[in-house]
């Protein structure tokens, strides 16, 4: 329904007609405000300004990394992380600059970098841990040759998409495994680098291009492949077996696809072979019955085939589950000894504390002379009389030398100990000078520049106090004085007091000397 007309045309009224515009008056121009001055705010960093900063040296602190990323734009702050105990570096960073622009120049300019001799890996800070541990776009790159890098992998793989991390696997001297990943923005650009690179030759060496498989996932895989085994190793054989009588020692179990007896340069037997059988339950089968089975006067180990790595792997496990229960069953019950003399031996040291408890073994540490090394270590079959000894024996005089008794602990353990106090120390030093109103040490593990300006105007040197930067220390004046300050006066109005050796004292013959 239609809206009605302001004024209906039924109703007698004269239409009014419209006026004319009237001008509008001229008004004098008002002049623009003056801007009041504000004081330049101090800009925080974009959530998107901060750099992960990884495959650091660990000597590399926040001042060597304020050097290097501040020539690049406005460093807000830089953050080395640390272990909690020991405050040694964890080898990365984080740089949080004040604007993105900055950070990607700064990804762009210093990625792979040398810092003290190692190249950096730059890439965004993703604080979120269910990103990053999702793998998807993460790509795995093996047998690659010992000259690519970090940089070369980058520049290989930076052709089919956007990389946000790419590194090569080393060892502890810095020689790389043969091995890398690369890590892609998408999963489509992961996709088109393996369908392009997988099997291609980089450095004349074929490599293999596939999907990253998380290692919980490969365990479980390899686990399900070693309990499915059809290859079994061999060894202790008797260097007359032929390659024949091995053969059919096996095939009495079932179907054998291969079967070798490994030799030498001279065709010589080197005791050792393998068999492989078609399933898996002929070689179960094979390696129940001939396993520590005697063979022409040799006893055999039969058991599954296993990869170098694996074994060596499975080695150090049962070493350190040997040595864990080494610990467990002397925790308590051995003793350290030190500060013995010469002459004590073992029988000396186990007739000093045979009269606390029963003693398991007592050793007088030498060199290779012979010579004793001042200490020693008792072992007692409880923990009750290994305390009680350590009560008694602390402290008391055997020959010239007071003991020092103690539970014997582990290198490590002492090591993080030692570590730990003097981390104590060294934070009571900095609260002391904090309370005699020292600057710096105290205001966290972030470094911040000095001042609103980057770099600042006194230059290098003139940047201020962080984590690795000692205070400034006064420098001193001929006289002894602070540079700068005065010097205090002297007692009874005798004017300021002057070092020793200076003018203001008296010669050998009692006449007053004269000021310099």
């Amino acid at each position: 329904m239609s809206a009605a007309p302001a004024v209906a045309q039924s109703q007698d009224v004269v239409p009014v007609p419209e006026a004319a515009p009237v001008p509008a008056p001229a008004v004098a121009p008002v002049p623009a405000p003056v801007a009041a001055y504000n004081p330049p705010v101090p800009q925080m960093p974009s959530p998107s300004a901060s750099l992960y900063v990884g495959e650091l040296d660990p000597t590399v602190t926040e001042a060597m990394l304020f050097e290097i990323f501040n020539m690049i734009g406005p460093v807000a702050s830089i953050r080395v992380c640390r272990d909690a105990v020991t405050r040694r570096s964890l080898g990365y960073a984080y740089v949080n600059y004040l604007n993105a622009n900055d950070g990607e120049r700064a990804l762009e300019q210093l990625n792979y970098s040398l810092i003290k001799g190692r190249a950096c890996r730059i890439m965004w800070s993703q604080r979120d841990p269910a990103l990053r541990k999702t793998g998807q776009g993460n790509i795995f790159i093996k047998n690659l040759d010992e000259a690519i890098d970090n940089k070369a992998l980058h520049d290989t793989f930076a052709a089919f998409g956007n990389v946000l991390s790419c590194k090569v696997a080393t060892d502890e001297h810095g020689h790389s495994k043969g091995y890398g990943f690369v890590h892609y923005e998408t999963a489509e650009a992961a996709d088109t680098a393996i369908k392009a690179v997988n099997g291609m030759l980089l450095n004349d060496k074929k490599v293999y291009v596939g999907h990253h498989i998380s290692k919980k996932e490969r365990q479980s895989k390899l686990d399900e492949i070693r309990a499915h085994f059809t290859n079994i190793y061999v060894k202790n054989l008797d260097p007359e077996v032929t390659q024949e009588e091995f053969t059919q020692l096996f095939e009495q179990f079932g179907l054998v696809t291969s079967a070798v007896v490994s030799v030498d340069d001279e065709g010589k037997s080197k005791g050792f072979g393998f068999v492989n059988f078609e399933n898996h339950e002929e070689a179960q089968q094979a390696v129940d019955a001939l396993h520590d089975s005697d063979y022409k006067g040799r006893k055999l180990f039969v058991s599954r085939a296993q990869k170098k790595a694996e074994r060596e792997e499975e080695l150090r496990r049962s070493y350190e589950q040997a040595k864990m229960e080494k610990m467990s069953k002397y925790q308590g019950v051995n003793l350290y000894i030190k500060n013995l003399d010469d002459e004590i031996d073992d029988e000396r040291l186990r007739a000093e504390f045979e009269p606390f408890g029963s003693i398991t073994s007592a050793k007088v540490m030498r060199d290779d002379k012979g010579t004793s090394k001042g200490f020693g270590f008792v072992c007692f079959s409880s923990p009750d009389e290994a305390t009680k000894a350590v009560a008694e024996m602390n402290n008391k005089m055997i020959g010239a030398k007071p003991l020092y008794v103690s539970l014997a602990q582990r290198r490590e353990v002492r090591r993080q100990q030692l570590e730990s106090q003097i981390a104590q120390r060294n934070q009571i030093r900095m609260q002391q000078a904090a309370a005699a109103g020292m600057p710096g040490y105290m205001n966290g593990p972030m470094y911040y520049p000095a001042g609103p300006g980057f770099p600042p105007q006194g230059g290098r040197g003139m940047m201020g106090y962080g984590p690795g930067m000692p205070p400034m220390r006064p420098r001193y004046a001929p006289n002894g004085q602070v540079a700068g300050m005065p010097m205090p006066p002297g007692p009874y109005g005798q004017g300021p007091p002057q070092p020793y050796g200076m003018g203001g004292g008296y010669t050998r013959g009692g006449a007053p000397r004269p000021p310099p």
